[in-house]
């Protein structure tokens, strides 16, 4: 009996000391906020990268702002549900780094794209197709119509049917029209300068390459990044990138 007690409390221990084991903390969810430019640099990165920082607190997730290209090695991209390109310009990964990239995107990895990023590594075809399209000019900041295309996805669907917006609105070629699927477009018939003519695309998404890609115009002002509207629109649109499938 004595040796029946005596293992019955060494069970009774063991259960009660794994109890008492802290619990193992769930891996947390993060995304990267890169931010490094080769050519002109906007003022409004210092407020997107403290939006994203706290839209993270928000939301649950750890947002890392960086303008370290070293980072772009497929075991630390692991880490992130998505990348934020938060108006990149120039030639701004090497080519490993690229290679790298397009690795974590084809193993299912997230693309947020945000004003410049469309001003960023022209020379590199498969970023060009991720991103959607590249800028090539721009007129004066002012005022226009921003006309809603789909109230159907996340980051459009809370947005009025058409609205004013202060912003500086690019001029793109190479837009990848067979994959995208449009969300905003601005009206050139509100504002002066505009080159695209009737359909000009602002914001759109795609699946591309085994990941998910959202692409905004909005965010040269600081001030957009404190918009209600837009700060709703562009953590929709980081969001969904952000349930991309990692393989």
């Amino acid at each position: 009996m004595r040796l029946l007690a005596i293992a019955i409390f060494s069970v009774f221990i063991f259960y009660v000391a794994e109890a008492c084991k802290p619990a193992e903390p769930k891996p947390e969810k993060r995304i990267l906020v890169f931010s490094l430019t080769k050519g002109y640099h906007h003022a409004s990165i210092k407020e997107g990268n403290e939006f994203f920082t706290r839209l993270g607190i928000q939301h649950g997730f750890v947002a890392d702002t960086t303008t370290n290209p070293a980072l772009f090695t497929l075991d630390n991209l692991k880490k992130y549900r998505s990348v934020v390109w938060l108006s990149t310009t120039g030639d701004v990964l090497n080519a490993e780094q690229q290679a790298a990239f397009e690795k974590y995107i084809q193993h299912g990895g997230g693309y947020v794209g945000i004003h410049a990023a469309s001003d960023t590594e022209y020379d590199w075809p498969w970023y060009g197709k991720l991103v959607g399209a590249y800028f090539v000019s721009h007129p004066a900041i002012q005022e226009a119509k921003i006309v809603n295309l789909d109230k159907s996805f996340p980051a459009t669907a809370f947005l009025p049917d058409s609205f004013s917006h202060k912003d500086e609105f690019y001029d793109f070629k190479s837009v990848n029209t067979e994959a995208l699927h449009f969300l905003l477009r601005v009206d050139e018939q509100s504002y002066q300068g505009g080159k695209m003519g009737s359909f000009h695309p602002m914001a759109w998404y795609h699946e591309y390459d085994g990941g998910r890609a959202f692409y905004s115009n909005f965010g040269h002002t600081p001030e957009t990044f404190s918009d209600s509207l837009f700060a709703e629109h562009f953590w929709k649109g980081l969001e969904w990138t952000m349930h991309a499938t990692k393989k």
